[in-house]
């Protein structure tokens, strides 16, 4: 059985959380409007943290080492929640999530699964992150 959520409005650790328990159950998961997802917290703090604890790495090595793209962000940080990655259950359970950007023509018209509470609390979409 296939689980699409739609992103939008959802906050990052919680979503994540979710889809990786629901990953290692068994379940094929799919995430859609990945660039509407929120982070937490105060916004400068983040886009600070962003800058400059993830794409600045050293002197001698060039570029960014953490994915710009937010689909990428989402499905590493919910690798991060799944026991190890690079074998048994948490590779088989990573191959079963896909994010999207957006939401493609096939979904369109599937139920999805959306996040009911509004919070209000300081926060930045990842799209503003990722840019």
């Amino acid at each position: 059985m296939t689980k699409i959520i739609d992103g939008k409005g959802a906050i990052l650790g919680r979503l994540a959380s979710y889809v990786a328990k629901e990953a290692l159950k068994g379940e094929e998961i799919i995430v859609l409007n990945c660039e509407e997802i929120r982070i937490t917290g105060s916004k400068i703090n983040l886009q600070k943290d962003f800058e400059i604890k993830r794409r600045r790495v050293g002197s001698s090595q060039k570029g960014p080492k953490h994915p710009r793209a937010s689909y990428i962000v989402v499905k590493r940080t919910i690798r991060g929640m799944l026991p190890d990655h690079r074998k048994g259950r948490g590779r088989e359970a990573f191959k079963r999530i896909k994010c999207y950007k957006g939401i493609p023509k096939e979904f369109e018209d599937e139920k999805k699964i959306t996040s009911k509470k509004e919070r209000k609390s300081k926060y930045i979409l990842l799209k503003e992150i990722a840019k």
